[in-house]
Order: C-alpha cells, then structure tokens, then sequence
C-alpha cells in the first residue's frame, strides 16, 4: 500500500497506482495488500481484493486469488451480471458448455478477456495466444463469437490432448494417448519417465524412422506424491518413518489403513473401464534419477483384475497401493538408504498403474516378448563399440530380465550376430517364463511381488502360439540351430524369425527408440519394452515402452598400458571390464573359494556375503568382491542372487565362469543399472574365451581376515592398485 514515490513515502500509493492501471484496463485483477486493515473498503471500492499482510491465512488467500482470478481454477461460466451458471473443470467440459450458454455469459466474458486468460493458465498457450487479440465488438453477434471459439478449442484440444498428463475426468481415462493424474503432487521418478514416453510417442512421428510397427505406450494412471503424505496423516502413521519396525508388521499396519475417499472413487471409476490385469508399480523422488536410480528397489505388484465382484477387485488395487507404500521401508530399501547416505524420512512415493500388454492363452495372460535395452554397452562383442548399445529380450512378462533370468542378448545394430557359442546358445536358452496367473482370481499379496503371477515352462508358449517366432530348434546332429519350431528337438529362445528374417523390425526399432531418447534425455538411457507380435489391420506388430532411466555411463578416458605392468604384480586381469579409472586405497578381496562352490547352494552365499559386506560396511572399507556366475540373478542357478545392498560396499565386482557353469555378461537390469550408476568396477573373466585370469595362489597367501562355509576374506599389507581402461575395456587389479 505505502512505499516511495517521487522519493517521498506515500501512504496510499497502492491505491493511486490502481486507479492508473485501471484508466488503462478496467478488467486487470489487482490485490491491495496492507497491515492497516481500514485499507479494506477502499481496496474494494476500487474492485481490488484486499489482503491483510498479518493474516494467518497469507498463502490460502493468495492461493484462492490465484485460482480466482488469473484463470488457474475450474472456469465459472456467469450471466450478464456475474451470476454463476456452471463451473467446468476440463477443456472438453469447456467445449461442451460454450455451446449451450446464453449470449449474454459469451458476452460477458469476451468483454474481460475471460476465455484466453484460462487457456493461458491452463497451458494451451498458443490457443490462448490467437483469442487474445481478438476483442468482442471484432464480431457481429455473439453467435460467431462462440462458432470462432468452438473451431480453436476444437483444433487445439485434438493437437495438445495427445501425450499429456490431464487431471481425472471419466472420459480421459479411456484415451490412452493421456496419462490421468488420480491425485496431486509429484510424479516421482518412473512417473516422470513415463510422462517423456508419451509425449515423445504421440508427438514425433517414429514412421520417418522405422516402418511396419506401432509404437505405444500402455494406458496408464498415476497417483501423486500427495496421497502418500495424506496416507500417513489420515492413519497416524508418521512414527514408522523414524522408528525401525520389522518390514512385515509394517505391510500388515499399511494394509489395514485407508486410503482418501476420493482416490477411492477414482479408482472406481477407472476399474469399470479397464478389465486388462494391471501393474501397480512404485515412482519414489529418487527412483530412476540421474545419481541414485534405486532401480527395483520398491515393490511392483501385478493383479489379474478379474474377480467378479468389483469391490474385491478394488480391494486388491488399494492394497497393492498401499504395499508399494510400505516397500519404502523394506529391508532392501533400508539398506539402499543407508548405503548411498539418503534419509529414508526423505523419500515421497508416487504409484503408477499401468495395463498389462499382452493378451489371454487359457488361464494366463503375457506379452510375445518383454524386454530391456541401454543405449551403452558395457560388453561389446567382436566387432560392436560400447556405444551402439545392447538389449536382453524374453517370451513372456519381463520380471526374468529385470531380475537376471536366463534370457537372449543381443545388439539392436547387429541382430544377427551371435553372442556366445551353439553350445552356450542351448545351455542357456530361457526354460521358464513369466505370465500373469487369472485363474489366482484373489492373490495374497503379502507374498511378494510373484503373488500374481505364474512361472511357465517355455512348452506352454508354444501350446499357446505364442513361441512360433521367438524360438529355434537345436539340430544334435549337426550341432546346429535352425530357425522356427516345426522340427523335434530343444528349444531355443533366440528370436531368430523377428531378428533375423524381419516378422517384426523389434531390432530396428529398439535401436531408433534408443537413439531419440538418449538424445532428448542427453545421456546414456534404459527402456523397458513389450511387443505384442500379433498383426493390426495395417499388418503392423505393436511395441509398447513401459519405462525410461537415465543410466551413468560413457566412460571418459583412463589408459592403460599392459607393456608397462610388472607381469609378476598381477592379480586378475579381464578383457571384459565396465568401469574407469584408478582405485588405489583397497587392501580387502573377498572371494567365493572355487574348491567349495556349490551351485544348489547359492541362497546360503547370500546370508554369508550379506554379514561379511556389514562388517566391512561398519569398519568404513571397501573392498573387491570376486564369484561365479552372474552376480544379483534371481535365478539361484546361474549365480549368487543377492541385492544391490548386501554388497554395496564392494568398489569392484567380478564375475567368473567355472567349469560346467558358463557366464554370459550379467544382464539383471535392475541390479545393473544401480552398480554401474554406483560407480562400480566389474569385470568379467572368462579363461576358457579369453585371455582373461585370476592368481587365486596371490589371494591365498594373503593375510586370512575371515574364512565362512563359501567365502575367504583377505588382507593385503599394502593396498592393491585397481586400473580401468573404459575405451579398451580392459581392467587389471596388481599388488
């Protein structure tokens, strides 16, 4: 109200400003605000809202001014005389009513600048932009003023729908090109991701590039971080944040609280339209970020949403919302927490629920193919560089990729180059895939993430119809593999009809997602796909992208010179290392003693590595972790599946392939993506491919800090020197 004018204090110079902007523009909103509350009748003389500058209030008002007045909120149609007709919330509500209201309501807010000023503040700026130049008397009768309105919102409602987050409305949720915002607040990490995906989809036109495919995203709905924090509130439930309860009383005190009535009565209105299972999947502010991606580290719940009763059925939606909350405070994600130095009282959780893609085979329901790509590699083969990037696809749900299961590698530019040998192709085929289980009409979900679903023998695709593409048959006799199924023999998931003889571009079109995303992203990135292989009306297959993350990748350069390295010094030595630079201040190796492994025993190296990476963790050292197989498989088989935290001390992790236990580079893209955004070395060595090794005789002469049933754990005098050449993949650990 009062400041300086003409270098002299002016006590109403608030209001003389007023009266200047309104000889200019009568409509303009205006808010007077003063600690002298006898300004208030003046202030709305001058049809100006006042605001006391004492007023606990404060930001309630300026809110409500904000929503008011510059066009933030719903749009209120009134009469001639400011009477309020009807309040509408969205563009298509808009639409509807601006064809039915009187005259005089179109009128009355052409004159202010009504129409533009919500389109501005809606972010149809382009819309607003072409209306705002246009004034009432510019048209005859009010009539063409409402024709001219109709054709732009009609225009720009079709151009700008496509690929936005729009608030909840019945009628959004069927159009799949939107992603429905069932509550406020931040998206989180997958939420943000996916936001990218459609806009990107719907618009750019992927045709340009790559031809004979749809590329989608599946219909999907996200619940804002504010419904997390009004869960904690409405059910008390702030003391778990800071005290450490036990991860399974805590899944069963989130199960029997309440989510908020009017997420309730969106959830029901989206499952009345949507009769696919559903993925209720987790987007924490950390999660997929640039630093610290906690990739698979909360809980993904997928439901077959096929129970008769509708309340059961949202029943099991609200629980699954409420386990994802809860996957905050597991064990896992504690020891995440811990190990990147985060405050778990920090962390916001948003939920994503996306349809399933795939389709019904008897009792289960499953895409053709699922499947990871990152645009590095970290393994490059023969003649493939680092960044052409590599994708590890499965017949079935992805969980087998994610988690490390057995599954097919290749490079999106050489599609036809095989990674490893006949032999190792057969050997380490995919035997088992994953489906959504519909005859499981009420999992229980406290049993973890698989409670939905189904593990299927790869026999049972090919029942279905659904291997026909995806597999070959291995000819004993010759030792060779031949594409198609329509021989006796293995089974081998190689995807050869679709990579090699094009029954759907998937190659072609991973390499030209990869290539735009990591471009609009700006730094190396994952997706995570699923193809639907059976043929539209325009014969195209359909590629779904479920999920983006940036990766930390691309090494920078770190020579190193083999002719310069005392041979004698040398401790392991990999042709196949990810990972840069110098590490000198480790002294610690704990390793998997080879005369004891056991691969029917690798849960047990779990617990003994867990405790000896604890110890190490509380003393403040790092240390190098060397073992068989593929590090943080879920399949127990082909490697010790452990999580990121119970190693996550360890600053360089190798693995190692024994006799009769072939290693294919670790392809868990879950555990991957956190140890290579972790910074950490890892190697792999192969003898039997390689000139790779390992000196077990150097470790076993090293002072013997602990020996458990699997493990050594060894000391060095003097600390070791670790060098990692990220251009020519080469590492080399000496004394």
């Amino acid at each position: 109200m009062k400041y300086r004018k003409d270098g002299v204090m002016n006590e109403t110079a608030g209001f003389e400003l007023v009266k200047h902007i309104r000889s200019e523009k009568k409509d303009i909103p205006v808010i007077i605000q003063s600690s002298n509350q006898d300004y208030e009748e003046d202030a709305y003389r001058l049809k100006s809202i006042f605001i006391n500058k004492n007023s606990e209030n404060l930001v309630q008002e300026f809110k409500s001014f904000i929503m008011h007045y510059l066009g933030f909120g719903n749009f209120i149609y009134r009469d001639q005389h400011g009477r309020k007709l009807v309040e509408v919330k969205s563009l298509k509500e808009f639409e509807k009513h601006l064809r039915t209201i009187p005259n005089e309501s179109i009128l009355y807010h052409a004159k202010k600048d009504h129409f533009s000023l919500w389109l501005m503040a809606r972010g149809e700026i382009q819309a607003a932009k072409i209306l705002h130049p246009k004034k009432a008397n510019d048209f005859k009768e009010p009539e063409s003023i409402r024709e001219y309105l109709i054709n732009i919102i009609q225009k720009f409602r079709d151009e700008q729908n496509q690929g936005k987050v729009v608030p909840f409305e019945e009628t959004a949720i069927l159009d799949e090109a939107n992603i429905v915002t069932l509550s406020e607040g931040a998206m989180g990490g997958k939420g943000r991701g996916l936001a990218f995906i459609n806009s990107i989809i719907y618009n750019f036109d992927f045709s340009n590039y790559v031809q004979g495919i749809n590329i989608k995203a599946p219909r999907t709905s996200f619940i804002g971080t504010d419904e997390f924090e009004y869960f904690f509130d409405r059910n008390n439930l702030h003391y778990v944040r800071t005290e450490e309860f036990p991860y399974e009383q805590i899944k069963k005190l989130f199960l029997k609280a309440q989510l908020t009535p009017t997420l309730t009565s969106r959830l029901k209105s989206l499952l009345k339209m949507i009769k696919k299972p559903l993925a209720i999947r987790s987007s924490g502010l950390f999660e997929d970020s640039l630093m610290q991606p906690f990739a698979g580290i909360f809980e993904t719940y997928l439901l077959p949403n096929n129970h008769p009763d509708p309340n059961v059925r949202l029943q099991q939606v609200m629980d699954a919302i409420k386990l994802v909350y809860a996957s905050v405070y597991s064990d896992v994600a504690r020891g995440y927490f811990k190990a990147v130095n985060y405050k778990i009282e920090e962390e916001k959780m948003a939920v994503i629920i996306q349809e399933v893609v795939g389709n019904q085979y008897e009792n289960v329901f499953y895409p053709h193919i699922s499947g990871v790509a990152q645009s590095y590699n970290y393994y490059p083969f023969a003649h493939q560089k680092p960044e052409e990037g590599f994708a590890v696809t499965a017949v079935g749900l992805g969980k087998s990729v994610v988690e490390g299961e057995r599954a097919y590698r290749f490079s999106p530019k050489y599609p036809t180059t095989a990674i490893i040998s006949i032999k190792d192709q057969v050997q380490n085929s995919q035997v088992q895939f994953y489906a959504v289980n519909l005859k499981n009409q009420n999992p229980d979900l406290l049993e973890g993430d698989t409670a939905g679903l189904s593990k299927l023998d790869i026999y049972d695709a090919e029942k279905h119809g659904t291997l026909k593409h995806c597999a070959s048959v291995y000819d004993i006799n010759n030792n060779a593999i031949s594409p198609g199924i329509d021989k006796p023999g293995p089974r081998v998931v190689n995807f050869a009809n679709v990579l090699k003889y094009k029954y759907a571009p998937m190659a072609e079109t991973i390499e030209v997602v990869l290539d735009i995303v990591k471009e609009a992203m700006g730094c190396p990135v994952e997706i995570e796909f699923a193809i639907n292989l059976n043929k539209d009306k325009d014969y195209k297959t359909s590629f779904y992208l479920l999920q983006i993350k940036p990766m930390i990748g691309g090494a920078q350069d770190y020579e190193v010179d083999m002719d310069k390295i005392n041979k004698d010094d040398i401790i392991l030595y990999a042709e196949k290392g990810m990972g840069n630079g110098l590490i000198k201040n480790i002294r610690d190796i704990i390793y998997v003693d080879n005369k004891l492994f056991d691969k029917s025993k690798t849960e047990e190296m779990v617990k003994e590595i867990e405790q000896l990476n604890a110890k190490m963790s509380k003393s403040g050292k790092q240390y190098i972790l060397i073992g068989p197989g593929r590090w943080g498989s879920r399949d127990k088989w082909i490697g010790i599946p452990v999580d990121w935290p119970q190693i996550s001390n360890a600053k360089v992790i190798v693995e190692t392939s024994l006799e009769g236990y072939p290693l294919d580079a670790s392809s868990g893209s879950h555990f991957f993506h956190n140890v290579t955004s972790a910074n950490v070395g890892y190697f792999s060595v192969q003898p039997e491919k390689s000139g790779s090794f390992i000196t077990y005789d150097k470790l076993d002469n090293q002072e013997l800090i602990e020996n458990t049933k699997f493990f050594r754990h060894v000391r060095f005098k003097k600390p070791i020197k670790v060098r990692m050449d990220g251009k020519k993949r080469i590492s080399v650990i000496t004394q």
